[in-house]
């Protein structure tokens, strides 16, 4: 069975810095891409980052770009996001996915498991 358990979320003040965590177990990474998504209330799931697991190559959604930095530790099959001067736009549930399925239209479908997700929320 595969599991994905995210951790990190937290409230912060806009400026600061958090470290989401994404631990997966029961799943083989072998060539597979691996993303961060977010909700925020109100609106629809978005991609947000993801990196191939095998060749660490990275994709970023263009707001997050030079905030944002995905990482993976291979050995203890753990994705990070290690998010940098945090807006109040940043606010929402982020959720980490694996086992891609290919580019669809409705994001949800685009990984085969997901975590139950965790809050961010940014003051300003």
């Amino acid at each position: 069975e595969v599991q994905v358990v995210e951790s990190g979320g937290d409230l912060v003040q806009a400026g600061g810095s958090l470290r989401l965590s994404c631990t997966v177990s029961g799943f083989n990474f072998s060539g597979s891409g691996v993303g961060w998504y977010r909700q925020a209330q109100g609106k629809g799931l978005e991609w947000v980052a993801a990196i191939n697991w095998s060749d660490g190559s990275r994709n970023y959604r263009e707001p997050v770009k030079g905030r944002f930095t995905i990482s993976q530790d291979k050995a203890k099959n753990i994705l990070y996001l290690d998010m940098n001067n945090l807006k109040p736009e940043d606010s929402a549930i982020y959720y980490c996915a694996c086992g891609w399925l290919g580019p669809k239209t409705n994001p949800r479908l685009q990984y085969k498991y997901w975590g139950q997700g965790t809050q961010v929320t940014v003051s300003s």
